[in-house]
């Protein structure tokens, strides 16, 4: 009854500026702040005053009997029973313009870099839409990430979305960053999200480089942020990338990783009291996971290419949040902890690892190249083991033992060190002399 009355006082009061509602804090538990009014949407953005100090920025989560239930976008050490809330009525802006390139912002877009604020063109909503389905552009033209397993094996479209997966310390960093170095696109915009804090500096300065860094816009949420700022760090990078692709650029997205997105939702779930289902998983979860991928790809305008690393539980592709991304987005690279323990890098199961693009994007003789390739590593990984006991006898199969003499050059061509650059047309010019097809 109280809140309905408050609801409809503030309608009647909108356009009277010097009379304002405010709320009471009457609870806190854990992450999240129960309050007593004001009137408020779910996504709505508050301000937590406690007498002198700085305000807590907070988002409402959701409403547990006539109370809002709010998560901090900053620090609740200082929040007081019966400090004033009050409802900003707008919702969370991104900044955006060229100006970006370069820096690197926190999970909110302010500067973390002290260069000084940031000059932006314009501002977007963090909760973008994607584009109508019908005005998305096919995607036609292959992209260059400069990775040869990639650009020959598993061709990428300009507009594609491509899921890494792989568990932790397999390389999915370190490859993130060779792309983006070495990438035909002409954005980049990467969000580290979950992150240790020693390795954001490291994979700054010694991975991405001031090359990368200099076409690249980074946002950052370590793991020690609250489960809401982890959450608006993907939601921040993506409307960045959003308002570089209405320009007409080709952009990269590049998310590390989406696992770390999910359990900051599925914190926030269960804090607004949304039941636990899969592994702990909430069921918003898998609602917000579609609504997060979809909004890169094509437009009328220009394109968003989004690589989306998973950290699966244990190595296990069966992992819940593995197993729905995996059925979101265009295609999948697996990471094997094989073949990076032997210190076979990019860590890249060519044979568990599709671009469902492939075949639209490549020429004939590149398709038919890249399946002889992977027809050679299927007969190689059939007869390995019987390789090491000496159990195999040549001529029993032609095709393997073509297979078995070529296996050097394979790996060769597979192999990349860090540093090391390839151009698309040297990657399939040297992919086809492999495979003994002619263009």
């Amino acid at each position: 009854m109280q809140g309905s009355w408050l609801a409809s006082l503030n309608r009647e009061l909108k356009g009277w500026r010097w009379f304002e509602l405010y709320g009471r804090v009457v609870k806190v538990v854990g992450m999240t702040v129960e309050s007593v009014g004001p009137p408020a949407h779910i996504g709505d953005v508050c301000a937590i005053q406690s007498g002198a100090d700085e305000p807590c920025l907070a988002e409402v989560v959701g409403f547990r009997e006539s109370r809002l239930v709010l998560m901090p976008l900053g620090e609740l050490s200082r929040v007081s029973p019966g400090a004033d809330v009050r409802a900003l009525h707008q919702p969370l802006l991104a900044p955006c313009g060229t100006a970006l390139l370069g820096r690197v912002l926190d999970g909110l877009g302010r500067p973390i870099d002290g260069r000084g604020p940031i000059r932006a063109e314009c501002f977007r909503p963090l909760d973008g839409h994607p584009p109508n389905p019908l005005q998305r552009r096919p995607i036609r033209c292959q992209l260059q990430t400069g990775v040869r397993v990639i650009d020959g094996l598993l061709a990428v479209g300009e507009g594609q979305r491509l899921g890494i997966f792989a568990g932790s310390g397999v390389g999915k960093s370190t490859l993130l960053s060779m792309i983006a170095r070495n990438t035909s696109a002409d954005v980049n915009v990467i969000a580290l999200i979950g992150e240790r804090g020693r390795e954001v500096l490291e994979f700054i300065e010694r991975d991405l480089g001031p090359e990368g860094l200099s076409r690249s816009v980074v946002v950052v949420s370590t793991s020690d942020q609250p489960a809401l700022i982890r959450l608006k760090a993907a939601l921040t990078a993506t409307a960045i990338a959003e308002w570089f692709r209405d320009q007409g650029q080709s952009v990269n997205l590049m998310v590390d990783s989406v696992t770390r997105i999910a359990m900051a939702q599925r914190e926030v779930g269960l804090a607004a009291g949304e039941p636990p289902t899969s592994r702990g998983y909430t069921p918003s979860v898998f609602a917000m996971l579609p609504r997060l991928l979809e909004r890169a790809g094509t437009s009328d305008a220009g394109a968003i290419t989004a690589f989306y690393t998973v950290l699966v539980e244990g190595d296990d592709m069966n992992d819940p949040i593995a197993d729905a991304v995996r059925g979101i987005l265009d295609g999948h690279i697996v990471l094997s902890r094989d073949l990076a323990n032997a210190g076979h890098f990019p860590a890249v199961d060519v044979l568990a690892s599709l671009s469902r693009l492939f075949g639209s994007l490549a020429t004939e003789p590149h398709v038919r190249a890249a399946r002889q390739i992977r027809r050679w590593i299927q007969r190689y990984r059939d007869v390995e083991d019987l390789l090491r006991i000496g159990a195999y006898q040549t001529g029993s199969d032609a095709e393997t033992d073509t297979a078995i003499t070529l296996m050097s050059a394979i790996w060769a061509f597979l192999e990349q060190d860090v540093s090391e650059t390839s151009a698309l047309a040297d990657t399939i010019s040297e992919l086809l002399n492999l495979a003994g097809v002619s263009a």
